[in-house]
């Protein structure tokens, strides 16, 4: 049995974010996630959550 890897977190400024899991071999496909309304996303492929930065100003869209 293997011990899973804890979930990684990245903090950050925008509202939208690339995620491809590190590319490379063991990365997957190219994806754009937006954050929800509380400030985070995570990714479907890798389960990485990406949260907005504290104090970061993000200008919604229309």
């Amino acid at each position: 049995m293997t011990a899973m890897q804890p979930t990684e977190t990245i903090l950050v400024e925008t509202s939208t974010v690339g995620c491809d899991a590190g590319g490379g071999a063991l990365g997957h496909p190219l994806v754009y996630l937006t954050l929800d309304r509380e400030g985070q996303v995570e990714c479907p492929y890798c389960s990485r959550i990406y949260k907005l930065k504290e104090g970061a100003k993000v200008a919604h869209g229309h």
